[in-house]
């Protein structure tokens, strides 16, 4: 038995709103943008990684963004100063799941 159904016995009179109007679908929506993010390749200690820079949006979608692309790729990566860092040359894996989420995504240096 939930809250909502405890107050519908306390209070059997009152006629509640039904307002589902958070969804799942709505809480694991992103906020989409004009400008492209950037998809650029790097090597630090002798090791590739890339970085996704740009996102305009909140930082929490940025970090489930993160989060998503490292589960999607079973790799490991990190967000930091506004930037996802990803281990592995991942950029056009990276793109092309960007591009089916409907982002904009800009391939630089490479």
């Amino acid at each position: 038995m939930d809250l909502h159904d405890q107050l519908k016995n306390l209070f059997p009179d009152h006629k509640f709103e039904e307002n589902n109007s958070t969804t799942e679908e709505e809480k694991d929506k992103i906020w989409m943008q004009e400008s492209p993010i950037i998809c650029k390749y790097e090597k630090r200690k002798g090791k590739p990684i890339t970085i996704l820079e740009g996102y305009t949006g909140a930082d929490e979608d940025f970090k489930k963004l993160a989060k998503e692309l490292k589960t999607r790729l079973s790799v490991g990566g990190s967000f930091k100063n506004e930037s996802i860092i990803i281990q592995g040359d991942y950029r056009d894996q990276i793109m092309d799941i960007l591009k089916e989420k409907g982002f904009k995504v800009k391939r630089v240096g490479g």
